[in-house]
């Protein structure tokens, strides 16, 4: 249903330089952030807030009849980024995605979210297989 394509020549390792889709319905997520079920911000940690991110993004993925198997695009958007940060964001990433068909994406570091405790934001793009409904 889609197709990594990565051209060669250099490129950034565990990610997808484009996904060429061959069917299926585009699914949009908007901006996930890490509430849980109360609706609070239970950790500062960034690592512990993607895990959060990515599991209330499942629930959407879910509801709309997909799970993160159809994931074909991430963006993300972290407060006060530094470069350290991102083996912790992959490692994390890495449980979450088909890391043989992984996802494209882009990481925009930003000084502030819409609230003081958010540190991470995921919106994504989901293709779902023709026949498949929410």
């Amino acid at each position: 249903m889609f197709r990594p394509v990565n051209p060669s020549g250099p490129s950034i390792p565990g990610l997808s330089q484009a996904m060429l889709i061959e069917g299926g319905k585009l699914l949009m997520l908007s901006g996930h952030v890490p509430f849980d079920a109360e609706g609070k911000i239970p950790t500062k940690d960034v690592a512990a807030q993607l895990d959060l991110v990515f599991a209330n993004m499942e629930a959407t993925l879910k509801a709309a009849g997909t799970d993160f198997s159809s994931i074909v695009r991430l963006t993300y958007y972290i407060r006060d980024f530094d470069q350290a940060m991102l083996p912790q964001i992959r490692a994390v990433r890495d449980r979450w995605v088909n890391t043989q068909c992984p996802p494209t994406s882009s990481l925009i570091g930003v000084a502030a979210l819409f609230h003081p405790d958010v540190l991470i934001e995921v919106d994504a793009m989901a293709v779902i297989a023709e026949g498949k409904t929410g």
